[in-house]
């Protein structure tokens, strides 16, 4: 193995043995974004727009000729 494949193997070894992972307050900030997205999504899908798009989709779906 060439001397530069080794030093390249040991950079790649040195990087993973880092700290990986997320802190607390990432966790934290992670959280609430989660919160925040869920919901504005519930807020859309339960939209008069969206139900009666989706009562729409549902009933062409189920009224389809085999």
């Amino acid at each position: 193995m060439g001397v530069g494949m080794r030093a390249w193997m040991r950079c790649v070894a040195r990087r993973m043995r880092g700290d990986s992972g997320m802190t607390t307050s990432e966790y934290a900030v992670g959280t609430i974004a989660a919160c925040g997205f869920a919901a504005v999504l519930y807020k859309v899908v339960t939209s008069e727009a969206v139900s009666s798009a989706l009562q729409s989709l549902v009933g062409r779906a189920l009224d389809v000729q085999f």
